[in-house]
């Protein structure tokens, strides 16, 4: 969704937004908190350019191979959340840090999430799940609200039709379950699940709508190739299923 993003060697060149900054705070700290499951910040370059490590392995981008749907990946996934949500817990954010604007809990902030786990931002090697990619989108936010984006992508919360081929096969409900045991959610938690995440889909397109008449580029393309479309039909899905869903998770 960035433009002019590339590497240099063992580092990642990407062009610094408003909010790069406080991005920049997040990382350090989770550096300095010994959480090693992100890139590292090494400055600005010549051309103002943000440079980071580069961070081996591979991303699980579509279409979805078969370790990437498997129920490991989907434990091993919850249990690299709530390693990166613990670390970050600690982070106060600097005076006047500026957060990139997106869907937000009704409840106060808890933490910095991540706010976009999805496949694309999750490194792999030899078939797990290793670090988080791509902090652009991070902002405060709830541990849950962050968890139902991950599910969004990863259970997955979505229509059939608009699922990775091997996503088809999969039973959301016993997902949305095997996550939250690996994460550790209270049953209060698992019973708002998807409450946040009804909330997640009508926030959220608003919000990328909005990224896509204002900022154009890769957002005005993902909107027009129908990502407002899938998040309709995924939030309709939701409701259709939502009493088997919510059976799982009480």
């Amino acid at each position: 969704m960035t433009e002019g993003v590339v590497r240099v060697g063992d580092t990642v060149r990407r062009p610094m937004r408003a909010s790069s900054p406080a991005v920049h705070a997040l990382l350090r700290h989770l550096e300095a908190v010994g959480f090693e499951d992100a890139p590292r910040v090494h400055g600005v370059d010549e051309r103002g350019r943000e440079i980071l490590s580069f961070v081996p392995g591979e991303a699980a981008v579509r279409p979805l191979a078969p370790w990437a749907v498997s129920d490991a990946t989907l434990t091993e996934l919850a249990a690299l959340v709530r390693r990166f949500h613990d670390a970050v817990a600690g982070f106060v954010p600097p005076p006047g840090a500026v957060w990139v604007d997106g869907a937000k809990d009704d409840r106060p902030p808890e933490l910095i999430g991540h706010c976009d786990i999805t496949p694309d931002n999750v490194v792999f090697r030899d078939g797990r799940p290793c670090a988080l990619i791509d902090f652009d989108m991070a902002r405060p936010t709830t541990r849950l609200f962050d968890a139902a984006t991950v599910l969004r992508h990863w259970a997955p919360i979505a229509d059939p039709v608009d699922r990775d081929p091997l996503q088809r096969r999969l039973d959301a409900g016993p997902r949305l379950r095997l996550f939250c045991d690996a994460y550790g959610f209270s049953a209060r938690d698992r019973r708002r699940l998807l409450e946040v995440s009804r909330l997640r889909f009508g926030r959220s397109y608003v919000a990328m709508r909005a990224w896509a008449e204002r900022e154009g580029g890769g957002w005005a393309r993902m909107w027009r190739e129908g990502a407002g479309e899938r998040i309709r039909r995924a939030g309709a899905w939701l409701d259709a299923n939502w009493d088997d869903l919510h059976a799982h998770l009480v």
